[in-house]
C-alpha cells in the first residue's frame, strides 16, 4: 500500500476564464503531482489576488466572504484526503475532487432536474449560513417549476437528459415563458439565465462536456423607473397623519428616500446601527441583504431626524431595531394608503423610494453618479446609469441653461446674424 502521498489544496485566479473583466477562481488539487481543478463559481478583479498568500486582498469589497469561502473549501478537502489516508487508501486528485463534490468517478447520465436539484439543494445550504438571500434562493425554485411545466406542455416528458439538451431547448423555453406564462422579456431572460448558470455548474462537475445555451443571448430591456419629485416626497412627509401605523409607515419610507437602503436591508439595522464616519459625522453602514456589496451613507438631517423621533418607541427597545418596520407586505398597503391620503397617484411602493434617492434627492442636486452608485451598494456604475433616471426638472433646467448659452451667442455676433 501506497504511504506518504505528497497532497496540495489551493486557489487559484484562472484568466482564461475572464467575464467582463474579472477572473474566475478554481481549486486545484494535487496529489503526486498529478492536478485535479475545479471551477468555482466566483470571479474576482485580476488585481484583487494576492498570489503570494493566495487569498483576496483586504481591499476588495467581497474579501471577508470570499476568504473565508476558501478557508472552509480547503479545510474540507483536507479532511477528505486525511480521512481516505487514514483507511489506508491510496488516492488519486481526481478521487479527492470527485469526493468533495459528491459524484462518482464515472457519474451516471444526469438530467436537467438531477442538475437543478444539486444546484438548488447547495443553495439552501448557503441560505442557511447566511451567504445567499433566501430572495435568490427562491427564484431558483421557481426556475425548476417552469422547467418541469415547460417539458410536460412542449415534449410531454417529465425530464430530460443532459446530454440532449441543445441549444433549440432554451429558445423554445423562452417562447413558452412569453406565450402561455405571458411574462416580460427581462423577466422571461432571467430564468434562462439561471438555467445557463445551472449549466456550468454542470460543465465544471463534467456532467457535460459544454454549455448546450452558451450561445442563447439574454437581453435587458431598460423599465421605465417610477420616481417622486421633491414636491410629491415633501407632500407625504409633512401631511399630517393621525392614524399612528400610516404616520410610522410614512416616517420609514422618507427615512428610505433620504438614504437609498432597500427596505430588506432597512428592517435589518439594529438600535445601535449608527456608526461615526470618516468626516465625524453619522453613518449608516451594511453590506446589501441583495447582493452583498457594502453600501455606506452619510445621514442626512432628514433622517437623522427620524432616528431621533424613534429612539424611544417600545417596538424599536423591544426588538433592538432602529426603526419601526413592519413586514414588507403590510409595509406596501399602508404605502397605497398613504399615497391616497396624499393625493398622489403614483404606484407608491418600498422600492420606489431608493429610485426617489437615486435621482430626486442625489443626482438631481449635483451629487455625482460615482458618489450615488457607491451608496447604493451597485458593483458596477453602469447599474446606476439604468437605475438613475433623469428628472424632468433636471432636463428643464439644462434645457433652459443650453437656451440661455445660446441667446448669449446670436446677441454677441449681430453681423454674422445677418450675413445669416
Amino acid at each position: 500500500m501506497k504511504r506518504n502521498q505528497k497532497f496540495k489544496v489551493q486557489f487559484y485566479p484562472k484568466k482564461q476564464k475572464a467575464k467582463n473583466g474579472d477572473v474566475q477562481l478554481y481549486i486545484r488539487i494535487v496529489v503526486d503531482l498529478k492536478r485535479a481543478e475545479i471551477a468555482t463559481t466566483h470571479y474576482i478583479p485580476s488585481s484583487a489576488w494576492n498570489e503570494k498568500k493566495r487569498r483576496v486582498k483586504p481591499s476588495f469589497s467581497k474579501s471577508l466572504f470570499l476568504n473565508a469561502y476558501i478557508d472552509k473549501v480547503i479545510n474540507d478537502i483536507n479532511q477528505i484526503f486525511i480521512q481516505e489516508v487514514s483507511q489506508g487508501n491510496t488516492v488519486t486528485s481526481t478521487d479527492i475532487k470527485n469526493k468533495y463534490l459528491g459524484v462518482d468517478e464515472k457519474p451516471t447520465q444526469k438530467t436537467i432536474l438531477d442538475a437543478l436539484d444539486y444546484h438548488n439543494n447547495k443553495m439552501e445550504e448557503k441560505v442557511q449560513i447566511g451567504q445567499t438571500a433566501k430572495k435568490t434562493y427562491t427564484r431558483y425554485v421557481i426556475t425548476k417549476k417552469k422547467v418541469v411545466a415547460f417539458m410536460k406542455y412542449q415534449y410531454k416528458i417529465k425530464d430530460k437528459s443532459l446530454s440532449e439538451l441543445r441549444l433549440r431547448f432554451a429558445t423554445e423555453f423562452e417562447h413558452y415563458l412569453l406565450t402561455q406564462d405571458n411574462l416580460h422579456t427581462n423577466t422571461a431572460h432571467k430564468y434562462i439565465k439561471n438555467l445557463k448558470t445551472v449549466m456550468n455548474m454542470s460543465v465544471g462537475l463534467d456532467w457535460i462536456s459544454s454549455n448546450p445555451f452558451k450561445n442563447f443571448r439574454c437581453s435587458y430591456i431598460a423599465p421605465k423607473r417610477e420616481v417622486l419629485t421633491q414636491e410629491e416626497v415633501d407632500r407625504i412627509r409633512f401631511k399630517e397623519i393621525s392614524i399612528k401605523r400610516l404616520a410610522e409607515v410614512r416616517d420609514v419610507f422618507i427615512f428610505c428616500c433620504y438614504t437609498g437602503f432597500a427596505y430588506a436591508d432597512i428592517y435589518e439595522f439594529e438600535y445601535d446601527a449608527i456608526v461615526k464616519g470618516i468626516d465625524g459625522g453619522s453613518w449608516l453602514k451594511t453590506n446589501r441583504k441583495k447582493t452583498g456589496v457594502k453600501e455606506s451613507v452619510p445621514l442626512l438631517p432628514v433622517a437623522l431626524e427620524i432616528i431621533e423621533k424613534y429612539r424611544e418607541h417600545p417596538y424599536c427597545l423591544n426588538k433592538n431595531r432602529l426603526l419601526p418596520v413592519n413586514s414588507n407586505q403590510r409595509y406596501n398597503g399602508y404605502l397605497k394608503e398613504i399615497a391616497d391620503i396624499c393625493s398622489i397617484k403614483k404606484k407608491v411602493t418600498s422600492h420606489i423610494a431608493r429610485h426617489t434617492f437615486a435621482t430626486t434627492i442625489t443626482l438631481s442636486n449635483g451629487v455625482p453618479i460615482e458618489t450615488v452608485s457607491s451608496m447604493l451598494g451597485h458593483s458596477s456604475i453602469r447599474t446606476t446609469q439604468i437605475y438613475a433616471k433623469v428628472i424632468e426638472s433636471k432636463v428643464s433646467e439644462d434645457m433652459q441653461n443650453l437656451k440661455a448659452k445660446l441667446s448669449q451667442l446670436v446677441e454677441a455676433s449681430p453681423d454674422q446674424r445677418k450675413m445669416g
